[in-house]
């Protein structure tokens, strides 16, 4: 069911997101993008350049966060515009459990032709892992 503009205010909540991160999950997200840079599968390499262990690649994170819309609208087609700055990496240690993305999201803005601005909020290990996460959504 489609979410219509006339049912949503400044302030109404997304329903949150958590998505949990593995070492496979980047591994199959490496072979999907094609970016097979090491600081997201080989932990020695990661830790020679000075990171704490692997992290999820930057437009994986952005990915997951963007779901938090995208499962509330019901259509990935009604995102107009996205973008966020990366503020933390997502550490993702081998500990068979991996990592969890935890996304909250807002609409903050009632635009013109029944479109929204939602803000996200993306948190991972308790630390905020995108900053300035918008996403313009059209409505029904």
């Amino acid at each position: 069911m489609a979410v219509s503009f006339d049912e949503v205010e400044v302030g109404t909540e997304l329903p949150a997101g958590s998505f949990p991160v593995t070492r496979a999950t980047l591994v199959q997200y490496a072979g999907a993008s094609g970016d097979f840079n090491p600081i997201h599968w080989n932990e020695r390499f990661a830790l020679e350049v000075g990171l704490p262990d692997v992290i999820a690649h930057g437009m994986f994170t952005m990915a997951e966060a963007i779901r938090v819309v995208t499962d509330w609208t019901g259509d990935p087609a009604s995102v107009v515009e996205y973008g966020c700055r990366f503020t933390k990496p997502v550490v993702v240690p081998n500990d068979g459990v991996g990592a969890v993305i935890e996304v909250t999201g807002k609409v903050a803005a009632l635009l013109e032709d029944r479109r929204v601005r939602v803000d996200l909020v993306a948190t991972s290990a308790g630390q905020k892992v995108l900053g300035m996460s918008r996403a313009v959504v059209q409505l029904a």
